[in-house]
C-alpha cells in the first residue's frame, strides 16, 4: 500500500468512506463490501486513532488528522508492506511526531515492513531501523543510523559540513554556520 505526500479526493467524503476505498482492490465490479471488509475498515480507523472522526468530512479535519485518514486507507488494504512518501509534509511538529510515532507503532505491533522516503535527517535517524541514503539515483550508504550517520557520510550526501552529535545515546545532526 502507498501513502503519497499529497493526496486528494474529489468531493467531500467522510472518513469511513475514504478508508473504505482501501478495500476496493479486493472487490469485483458490482460487488459490495463484506462484513470482513467493514471489520478491516473499523480496524484501520481504530489503529490510526480516528474513531471519533469516522463520520466527519475530510475537509473538516486538521492536516495531521487527514494524514491519518490516508494512512488508514492504506492499512485497510492489509498489505505486508507500506510505502510512505514524505508522510510528515505540511505538518507542524506536533502532528509530525504523532504520525511518526503511529508509523513506528504499526511497524512493531503488526510486523509490517514500512519503507519511508524522508528528507528530515533527524527524524529519519530517530524513526528508522535502517537508512538508505540516495543521491542522483545511487545508494551512497545503507545501514543502521548509529553506524552510517557521520559527518563524512552527510557531507557526501548533502555537500555541506554538518555536525553529528550524540545526545542520550542518539545521533542528532546540526548545521553550524
Amino acid at each position: 500500500a502507498v501513502v503519497h505526500q499529497k493526496n486528494q479526493i474529489y468531493g467531500d467524503l467522510d472518513v469511513k468512506t475514504i478508508v473504505g476505498y482501501g478495500r476496493l482492490p479486493y472487490l469485483s465490479y458490482h460487488q459490495n463490501l463484506s462484513e470482513e471488509d467493514y471489520q478491516i475498515i473499523d480496524w484501520a480507523i481504530a489503529t490510526t486513532n480516528l474513531k471519533e472522526y469516522e463520520n466527519r468530512l475530510l475537509a473538516n479535519l486538521s492536516g495531521g488528522q487527514q494524514q491519518r485518514v490516508w494512512l488508514a486507507m492504506a492499512l485497510a488494504q492489509k498489505t505486508p508492506i507500506l510505502l510512505l512518501d514524505e508522510p510528515t509534509t505540511y505538518l507542524d511538529v506536533k502532528y509530525q511526531i504523532e504520525i511518526l510515532n503511529l508509523i513506528k507503532e504499526i511497524n512493531k505491533k503488526y510486523q509490517m515492513t514500512i519503507i519511508m522516503v524522508h528528507h528530515d535527517i533527524n527524524q529519519a535517524i530517530n524513526y528508522s531501523d535502517e537508512i538508505i541514503a540516495m543521491k542522483d539515483g545511487k545508494i551512497l550508504f545503507q545501514g543502521v543510523p548509529e553506524e552510517v550517520i557521520t559527518s563524512a557520510s552527510l557531507k557526501s550526501l548533502y555537500d555541506y559540513d554538518l555536525s553529528v552529535i550524540d545526545y542520550n545515546h542518539q545521533k542528532i545532526v546540526l548545521n553550524y554556520q
